[in-house]
């Protein structure tokens, strides 16, 4: 079976329920513009992706590889502080080698030694397989920071309130682990299986993809925890409990 390119009258239709849950929100006097911002959003930066990553594909330079996984990165990093209401230079250095190092050491075992990909910087796999492991460190690290802010807030100790936050961290993966096969097929999964993969390959990648991600969710996490005790902003909330 042939996956074909989705027509774009077909593709409108599944924007129907999207409007209906946004207009809900705005009888619920919600924050709708957010999601019509965030849906824009979306809309420009995969269409815009789609372009480029024809180019990156087509690509046979490791530096343009390299220079887009340091994009990532970089970008990803950012984005874990949103939770953070106090941005600073050494926070987001901390979030850079977090999610460079657990993220990044997980991508080259998985890609160089699992997959054995051949060139080692084959866009085709290394673009979304990087995709996967910064997108959900990002995520793990932003749950780890939030929680751990508000167990600090409530007086707990540094180390109760990192083992607290690195467990909230964990918990989104953890369950996809639980109700992967059972109540969900991951995205990996079911695009393979639409592409005419066997099923049993594809669950081999799949199981690939949760250890790849379980893995650099908790070491850039771990990683970030650490490195977050050596900033003076929260040794000082730390010692004197301030809010």
């Amino acid at each position: 079976m042939i996956v074909e390119a989705i027509p774009i009258s077909n593709l409108l239709l599944s924007f129907i329920p999207v409007a209906l849950l946004t207009l809900l929100m705005w009888r619920w006097e919600l924050d709708y513009r957010n999601i019509v911002y965030a849906m824009a959003r979306m809309l420009v930066q995969l269409l815009t992706v789609g372009y480029v990553l024809i180019y990156i594909f087509d690509t046979e330079s490791s530096l343009v590889v390299l220079a887009t996984l340091m994009v990532m990165i970089l970008v990803s990093s950012w984005i874990a502080l949103n939770t953070i209401k106090r941005h600073s230079l050494s926070l987001y250095f901390m979030a850079l080698i977090s999610i460079g190092m657990g993220g990044g050491l997980t991508l080259i075992l998985i890609s160089q030694f699992v997959l054995e990909i051949d060139p080692w910087f084959s866009p085709r796999f290394m673009i979304p397989l990087a995709g996967m492991v910064f997108a959900n460190a990002m995520t793990s690290l932003s749950l780890a920071v939030d929680r751990l802010n508000s167990e600090i807030d409530n007086g707990a100790s540094y180390n109760k309130a990192r083992g607290t936050a690195f467990q909230t961290a964990l918990i989104p993966i953890t369950n996809s682990l639980f109700a992967v096969g059972l109540v969900s097929l991951p995205g990996m999964m079911t695009g393979q299986i639409l592409s005419g993969v066997s099923p049993f390959t594809a669950a081999r990648y799949q199981i690939l993809v949760m250890c790849m991600i379980f893995s650099s969710n908790g070491f850039s996490t771990a990683c970030f925890l650490i490195l977050l005790k050596r900033d003076a902003y929260f040794q000082k909330r730390i010692t004197e409990r301030i809010v």
